[in-house]
């Protein structure tokens, strides 16, 4: 597994065998429940008996280089500017990537993961360049619920989310799309989200790891391997609040 980092506020020592959750700047990128990726990654690892450090970094910390999965959530524009500018300072998001760690970014996460992104006047600001894709803003707003079907390739049911955003996204060479969509906007070329390696990311809210469990077990298995299936009763609730989005978006007139 992955080294150990040096001891920082919100870290404690782990086992060699304990899975690293990293939320990358709560402070700054946290719209409409995006912690709710973090929990469900900690439940539905502990529940196959994996144990988990949840990592929260804020935007005054340095990210650490050694965690397993980091995730990013939704923000403003202004938060949005200010995390993509430090993040670039700080170097070590770029650094997980390229040594091969989990990124899971959403929203404004996803586009400031890419090459470029629109500000708060639409003027293009730096990304991290992690992955080949480029934000701007678009004519239209897209907010609501989507449907998108998942590329094929990752084997999973479709997505469920809730989309409140004015970003177009381009993907460049290499770069495959999340889903293609069946309901809502997504990238805004009939497309959702981006996956490069292990590096994924996307417009939906939800939280969507909650809506899309199957989802968050893929973030799950690039990192721990296999994972057994859970007890049925472990899946009760989470396949209802699966069932109701999904209704309601077909639902929709």
């Amino acid at each position: 597994m992955t080294a150990e980092v040096p001891r920082r506020r919100g870290a404690h020592a782990r086992g060699a065998s304990t899975l690293r959750l990293v939320w990358v700047y709560p402070d700054l990128l946290s719209t409409y429940g995006d912690r709710g990726n973090l929990l469900i990654l900690q439940r539905r690892a502990r529940l196959r008996g994996i144990e988990v450090e949840p990592v929260l970094v804020n935007a005054d910390q340095p990210v650490p280089r050694q965690g397993d999965i980091y995730l990013l959530g939704g923000g403003e524009d202004l938060p949005q500017i200010l995390a993509a500018r430090r993040l670039r300072s700080d170097g070590g998001l770029r650094a997980a990537a390229e040594r091969g760690a989990v990124v899971f970014a959403v929203c404004a996460g996803y586009q400031l993961i890419g090459t470029e992104f629109g500000g708060e006047e639409g003027q293009p600001v730096p990304g991290l360049e992690i992955i080949d894709i480029s934000s701007g803003r678009g004519d239209h707003r897209g907010v609501g619920e989507i449907l998108a079907e998942v590329n094929p390739a990752l084997g999973l049911p479709p997505l469920t989310g809730f989309e409140n955003h004015q970003g177009v996204t381009r993907r460049g060479p290499g770069v495959s799309a999340l889903a293609r969509v069946i309901s809502g906007v997504g990238n805004g070329d009939g497309t959702e989200g981006a996956q490069v390696g292990r590096v994924l990311g996307t417009y939906l809210h939800g939280p969507v790891l909650v809506r899309n469990p199957g989802l968050a077990d893929l973030l799950l298995t690039w990192v721990a391997g296999r994972l057994p299936p859970l007890a049925d009763r472990e899946e009760q609730w989470t396949q209802l609040l699966r069932d109701q989005r999904l209704e309601a978006v077909t639902a929709a007139p």
